[in-house]
């Protein structure tokens, strides 16, 4: 574990405040890690389909991305959504396959459609595998309002392309890398289910930084060296700093918040 974290702490501007996580291994805020857990990893599909949706693929691909997304949000984003019955689908006849094809002149666009597909596939089981553990535990599903994390990145992303997907690509690598480091971080305190469970996410979710930041790298095509401090600083800034609302990549946190 310690070679796998190595670089992606040296990647990161910080740790885990020990504020975080002696808040989070709390009992009575296992709900709501997991339930923010399960939105993260939805979220992480979520943005990669758009990435590949936006500026890789051609328009009748772009609907193929739609229709692979679309069982997922339609559970999270409908109140009469049934757990049991979206765990239980026919995976057989849900499963898309997929033939995507670059924009015509996008130079990079196989290799963003090929490591960005390959992410989304991940997320989405990923996203499963929460749930399967919150219904075990009988956790119900909520949708709860999204931190300060995310947005306080992206509000930094410039508006002029191709630096806004670069951008965009960079921010991917740090929430990436930042989960990967929450995972280590919460594992030792979990019982013995949930720290088998956040080790195996380790390996997936170091590539995952990994692929973002060579595909900026690609996009660019100069060095990204000092955007990428820019971002290390930033994003250490929202992760050190107190935080209202405590969520999965949340700063020090100074309410406490419980789900019903």
């Amino acid at each position: 574990m310690d070679t796998l974290l190595a670089p992606v702490r040296e990647f990161l501007g910080c740790s885990t405040p020990e504020q975080w996580t002696d808040f989070a291994k709390r009992p009575e805020n296992l709900a709501l890690i997991l339930i923010d857990h399960c939105n993260c990893e939805l979220k992480a599909a979520q943005t990669a389909l758009f990435l590949v949706r936006k500026y890789a693929v051609d328009k009748a691909s772009a609907e193929q991305v739609l229709a692979w997304a679309r069982p997922y949000e339609e559970f999270v984003y409908h109140n009469d959504r049934d757990m049991a019955a979206f765990l239980n689908r026919d995976l057989a006849k849900a499963d898309l396959k997929l033939d995507l094809q670059p924009k015509a002149g996008v130079v990079w666009g196989a290799e963003l459609i090929t490591k960005m597909v390959r992410l989304v596939k991940e997320e989405f089981h990923h996203f499963e595998q929460v749930l399967e553990i919150m219904q075990e535990r009988g956790i119900a599903y909520q949708n709860i309002r999204a931190g300060r994390y995310a947005r306080g990145l992206m509000k930094h992303v410039v508006t002029h392309e191709p630096q806004t997907l670069v951008d965009r690509l960079i921010v991917g690598a740090f929430i990436e890398a930042r989960s990967c480091e929450r995972f280590a971080a919460l594992a030792p305190y979990m019982d013995a289910e949930l720290e088998k469970f956040y080790v195996s996410l380790l390996r997936s979710e170091a590539r995952h930084y990994q692929d973002y930041l060579k595909l900026a790298e690609i996009v660019a095509g100069t060095d990204i060296s000092s955007r990428v401090a820019f971002w290390r600083e930033k994003e250490a800034e929202l992760i050190c700093g107190d935080d209202p609302e405590f969520r999965f990549h949340s700063g020090v946190p100074l309410v406490e918040e419980k789900v019903a």
